[in-house]
């Protein structure tokens, strides 16, 4: 199997239930020393997928170039539409749902955000992720004219009430229509997680579309929670987390994508990590999870874009 671990490096104070153009900083990203022993005891790359604020921050550029140069980590792009210029008053509240923006201000924020990524460390990002996974048509149509090759910004088995609607999506990467004259082909690389039984959540989907609006949506909410298990250190603990791994390869899945936020990283970053003690155990369960992982089976590190690579038009 392949593993790709997948980081979103953020700024502070997004777990408050607020949405600031100007962020309070971002000195959270220094924490990414905490995964250090990823690369170098088990061999597998990060990818690092850097918002606005981070990718503009000096002290920031200089942690991801360090990763960049020692460790091989690709740096992709992870947008906050809330504080990534420019910024237009609309009727809704923040955070505004993408398919709810004029599309030419989505185009300008990625724009922006690509800019930023390019001056501020030298790369163009190929891989991406929008933020709180809020992911649409119009997104799908302008990623490629950026020169992103690669999006993981869907979540199989979960639907927020209000969110975007990708229950069903396959938990392996797979290409992705874009619209006509949009450039070169598009690959999603899902997170993973997977049903605990096969066939649960087709189930599920078809049950809950008997009820409109919200509440069909509010019945897909619980699945994670209840009938799902995925690889995410945040979001299960350590044996769903085996689980995972053991349903999908038994299903035949060929891939794994790990994500987590660099917020999460920094003692009192989210509510759920307050102290030092709790990202303490957060990483424990991680090095736990690889240790398991590498003994049960040979797994590849890769980073993102390589999704593209292997599987798209560059491996012709």
């Amino acid at each position: 199997m392949k593993l790709a671990i997948s980081i979103d490096v953020e700024e502070e104070g997004l777990f408050s239930g607020k949405y600031p153009r100007t962020p309070p900083g971002v000195s959270n990203v220094a924490q990414l020393k905490r995964l250090e022993f990823i690369p170098r005891e088990f061999g597998i790359p990060l990818t690092l997928l850097v918002t606005y604020q981070v990718a503009r921050d000096p002290g920031a550029q200089e942690i991801l170039k360090y990763w960049q140069e020692r460790y091989g980590a690709e740096i992709g792009a992870h947008l906050h539409p809330w504080n990534t210029p420019p910024f237009i008053d609309l009727p809704d509240p923040e955070p505004v749902r993408s398919e709810k923006m004029p599309i030419s201000l989505i185009r300008d924020k990625l724009h922006n955000l690509v800019s930023a990524i390019k001056e501020g460390l030298g790369v163009t990002p190929r891989s991406f992720r929008m933020g709180r996974f809020d992911w649409g048509p119009k997104l799908r149509s302008l990623l490629p004219e950026m020169g992103i090759r690669v999006d993981s910004s869907m979540v199989p088995c979960t639907q927020k009430v209000g969110g975007p609607d990708y229950f069903l999506t396959p938990a392996d990467p797979f290409p992705l229509a874009v619209s006509e004259g949009a450039g070169d082909t598009l690959w999603e690389a899902p997170l993973t997680m997977v049903p605990v039984l096969r066939g649960t959540a087709s189930w599920v989907y078809r049950f809950s579309s008997f009820f409109a609006g919200a509440r069909g949506q509010r019945l897909r909410s619980w699945f994670p929670h209840v009938l799902a298990a995925g690889i995410h250190p945040v979001w299960f603990p350590l044996p769903s987390m085996r689980l995972a791994v053991r349903l999908h390869r038994r299903r035949g899945g060929q891939v794994l994508n790990m994500f987590l936020h660099s917020t999460e990283l920094a003692p009192g970053g989210t509510p759920q990590f307050p102290t030092e003690a709790a990202v303490a155990r957060l990483i424990r369960k991680m090095r736990s999870f690889f240790t398991w992982l590498k003994k049960t089976g040979p797994v590849q590190g890769v980073r993102l874009s390589d999704f593209y690579n292997r599987e798209g038009p560059a491996a012709g």
